[in-house]
């Protein structure tokens, strides 16, 4: 597949001796992103700022239109460690994803969706498990210690999707990932081992990629934990419709279980 890839000089963060690999790297998928990426690249860069270890940020641009790839590429030209990769042809969520963390070099890599749903302080609760020795953190917003913090206009909306998320759930712990109580929340972590395991074997493009990753991981016996976290919802709503999506992820669903009795996935 052909794609553009733009990268910054490696430098030393902060005057700390260089390591052999940056500790952490942030995976970023986007599909004309625009605004919100803006955004949530701005607020990586304080983040990483405020860091004592060396973080990659790896931008992955599926195929976006101009002004989606001109702020990425900005990005990347002007920050070290850095990375732009450039699908030229959408090939959607689970292939960015995949694409990302198999290129990624960090000890632990920590993918986010580019909308920032989930602030930097979150990414540091999944990587404080990681380091714990779980190979797999996964944002789980349905733990009692989780909490939504949302504008009252998207209540309703937000409601009636967190229903259909609770059905779908539901049923994905029935058929494919019993104890796995959040299967789609778009903050998830691995090793770098855990990582290579995983999405070398993922198939799926969709968005029904992470009950693929999540199978994977548990199929290779690999540590998941779920990590409470604060989900923030103050803009439009999510990419992800049921009404749209909903017929694809129960297919993905039967894809994932067909695929494991294949022995596809070993």
């Amino acid at each position: 597949m052909a794609f553009v890839e733009t990268q910054v000089p490696d430098r030393f963060h902060r005057g700390l001796p260089k390591p052999a690999t940056p500790l952490l790297s942030i995976v970023i998928p986007t599909w004309n992103g625009g605004r919100q990426l803006s955004a949530t690249l701005d607020h990586m860069r304080e983040f990483r700022e405020r860091l004592e270890f060396r973080t990659e940020i790896v931008i992955v641009d599926d195929c976006s239109g101009h002004s989606t790839a001109r702020i990425a590429g900005d990005f990347a030209n002007h920050n070290e460690l850095a990375v732009v990769l450039r699908n030229q042809v959408n090939q959607g969520k689970g292939h960015a994803v995949a694409r990302g963390m198999l290129h990624a070099s960090g000890a632990y890599r920590i993918f986010v969706d580019s909308d920032l749903a989930y602030p930097s302080c979150q990414i540091t609760k999944l990587l404080h498990a990681l380091e714990a020795g779980s190979d797999v953190a996964i944002a789980c917003r349905v733990l009692p210690e989780s909490r939504y913090v949302m504008s009252p206009t998207f209540f309703h909306y937000l409601y009636t999707r967190h229903l259909m998320s609770r059905l779908f759930n539901r049923l994905t712990q029935q058929v494919l990932l019993p104890g796995i109580l959040d299967t789609q929340a778009g903050l998830k972590g691995f090793t770098a081992r855990a990582a290579q395991t995983v999405f070398s074997r993922q198939t799926l493009c969709g968005f029904g990629f992470d009950l693929e990753c999540l199978f994977i991981a548990r199929l290779h016996g690999l540590k998941i934990e779920q990590v409470p976290v604060d989900f923030y919802y103050s803009d439009e709503p999510s990419t992800i419709s049921f009404a749209r999506h909903g017929g694809r992820m129960l297919m993905d669903l039967v894809r994932v279980r067909r695929n494991g009795a294949r022995g596809i996935y070993a």
